[in-house]
């Protein structure tokens, strides 16, 4: 064995401060070797102070698991019986709307009554309205025939006409149509001047009295009588009486043209007969225009137009006079009818009938 190592302690003083090695002169590591050992500690200490901070952290979220987990459970029991509220709120609400459906049904059916009652009242109440009006335009209908004027018919189509605007149907605007266009035509006719119709006809009846018939023999000078006058000749005398005499002769026949055979067989009772006759169509005329009478007027002066040009003379002026006054009344006559409402009363047949 190798004795230097010894002799070498030996020779070192005691109080000699001994190396760091000395201590552990068999066991001893050196300096360098000891830092791994170091390392190796600092790391496994790292590594249980991560693994305890691990374990705390796993600990943290398994306490928060289960608290998350109590808390998802009471959730979901909250849930359930939010479920079992919404299902009895579900079912509750289901019979209400069970409920509501059959008063809707009940209602629906109400209201369906109700308007059909409504358009039944609507209707009644418009075939009122237009019966009304029907007869309130005939009547003043009957009152123009009457009194020979249009404003009766004017203030009843008037009358008629708001009384449709009252009403604000649409189902009788053609009927205030149909107003409208009967008012403006009979606004716009024409009428006759009947004080100036029965004034012809006064003239007519006077006239008739004057007319010469056809066969009337013509006016002869009237002769004086024959009276011998003292300073008068007898020859003389004589020659006037021959020739009054022939005058008389002359006129016992008589040549005329006579367009009507009849006119030259009437007779002197005839031809008054002939007159009165004409005067009673003239007068039955007049009362024909009073009454209002058209169609009677207009076969009166017709019959008398055609005795004027028939038993009269037409070469006499009176003969024409009285041609020419019939002719102007009936012309006139015309002016006389009164404007129809035709319009209105097909409008009033259309609404009645429910079109």
């Amino acid at each position: 064995m190798n004795t230097e190592p010894s002799d070498t302690a030996a020779a070192v003083p005691m109080d000699a401060p001994a190396p760091a090695l000395a201590a552990n002169p068999m066991g001893a590591v050196p300096a360098r070797a000891a830092w791994p050992l170091v390392l190796v500690g600092v790391v496994a200490s790292a590594a249980l102070l991560v693994a305890a901070l691990a374990w705390q952290k796993l600990a943290s979220i398994q306490e928060q698991l289960a608290r998350q987990s109590m808390e998802a459970g009471s959730q979901a029991t909250e849930a359930r019986a939010t479920a079992r509220q919404a299902q009895e709120l579900a079912m509750e609400t289901a019979a209400k709307l069970a409920v509501t459906e059959a008063r809707l049904s009940e209602v629906s059916l109400q209201r369906t009554q109700l308007e059909e009652l409504m358009q039944s009242l609507s209707r009644s109440r418009d075939e009122n309205l237009v019966v009304d009006i029907e007869s309130a335009l005939r009547l003043a209908q009957q009152q123009a025939q009457l009194t020979g004027s249009v404003e009766p018919l004017l203030a009843a189509l008037k009358s008629a006409d708001l009384r449709v605007s009252r009403a604000a149907q649409p189902r009788l605007t053609p009927l205030q149509r149909a107003i409208a266009r009967d008012v403006t035509r009979i606004k716009a006719t024409a009428q006759a001047d009947t004080p100036a119709l029965l004034v012809k006809l006064d003239e007519l009846v006077l006239l008739a009295d004057e007319l010469p018939v056809a066969n009337a023999a013509p006016a002869t000078r009237l002769s004086e009588p024959l009276k011998r006058k003292p300073e008068e000749a007898v020859t003389t005398w004589w020659m006037r009486l021959g020739l009054q005499v022939a005058d008389e002769m002359r006129g016992l026949v008589r040549v005329s043209r006579i367009e009507d055979p009849d006119s030259a067989l009437l007779s002197s009772e005839q031809s008054y007969f002939l007159r009165e006759n004409l005067k009673l169509k003239l007068l039955n005329a007049r009362l024909g225009l009073l009454s209002r009478q058209i169609e009677s007027v207009r076969t009166d002066l017709a019959g008398a137009a055609v005795a004027v040009g028939r038993f009269f003379d037409a070469s006499s002026r009176k003969t024409q006079t009285a041609s020419a006054l019939l002719q102007q009344v009936r012309g006139q006559m015309k002016a006389l009818e009164l404007p129809r409402i035709d319009d209105t009363m097909a409008a009033l047949a259309t609404a009645a009938a429910g079109r």
